[in-house]
């Protein structure tokens, strides 16, 4: 999705299709729908994991819905398998069928207020069905707190004062949310330990997600500096061992079911 006018990469975003689709896995696994007709994917990115769904659920018309354009560029639409460019809040917010399956995969944390949102997107779901998201909670670790301080810094504070960054809640906060809303609620966190190779992987990672607006934010003569000082510091936080750079990510998820 796009923030704030920052455009995606999906070239850069794809370098860790792998690791990022573990979380997509584990949420889908959880969703218990058998015949769903109408599947929705808000923040489907470049549409890889979104093929999964019409995988799963062959005979439903899938949706994949992401408001960044070069994202939806690369995704490939099929027998019902279309993607659209659109924006996640104007979705809820617009009028349409109910939707037996509404998921979302790490897009909620770049939505502000996001827990505002939730009672739209539960009046999305038909009866019987399902919504389903997945955010990281991740961000007390050095891979975000590195960056914010980096980017309070002079020269830099000028440039990325109230730039977008994301947030979350514990899966608590979510299960009493949609529970008071009237859903049966399944809400869990799990961290994954992923092993990374190669030069600077974890500025490679965060370059593609969280910190992509604070280094859009930049003018092109500081951001070469603020790139090598962040690359140090990541090094120092995340460093190479013998089997390679450990990067532990907290994720949060919610099933939850409208009877």
């Amino acid at each position: 999705m796009s923030v704030d006018g920052h455009t995606w990469d999906p070239d850069r975003y794809l370098a860790f299709a792998d690791e990022r689709s573990r979380p997509f896995v584990d949420l889908l696994a959880r969703v218990g729908a058998e015949a769903p007709r109408e599947v929705v994917d808000l923040g489907c990115g470049p549409g890889n994991l979104t093929a999964m769904l019409s995988r799963r659920w062959p005979q439903a018309h899938v949706v994949g819905i992401d408001s960044s354009a070069e994202m939806v560029s690369r995704a490939e639409p099929g027998e019902g398998l279309e993607f659209r460019v659109a924006d996640l809040v104007g979705w809820t917010e617009g009028p349409g069928e109910p939707v037996d399956v509404v998921l979302s995969n790490a897009t909620l944390q770049w939505v502000p207020d996001h827990l505002d949102l939730l009672p739209a997107l539960v009046d999305r779901v038909a009866a019987d069905g399902w919504l389903a998201f997945q955010v990281p909670g991740n961000f007390h670790e050095p891979s975000h707190t590195i960056r914010r301080e980096l980017a309070a810094e002079a020269p830099y504070a000028a440039h990325t004062a109230g730039v977008a960054v994301p947030a979350s809640h514990d899966p608590e906060v979510y299960l009493e949310c949609l529970v008071g809303l009237g859903l049966r609620v399944d809400a869990w966190e799990t961290t994954y330990l992923h092993v990374l190779a190669g030069d600077d992987p974890v500025f490679g990672w965060v370059s593609g997600t969280g910190a992509r607006p604070t280094l859009q934010a930049l003018p092109d003569e500081l951001r070469p500096a603020f790139e090598a000082e962040f690359r140090r510091r990541l090094r120092a936080a995340y460093p190479t061992r013998d089997h390679g750079v450990v990067l532990p990510f907290r994720r949060v998820f919610v099933v939850a079911r409208r009877p």
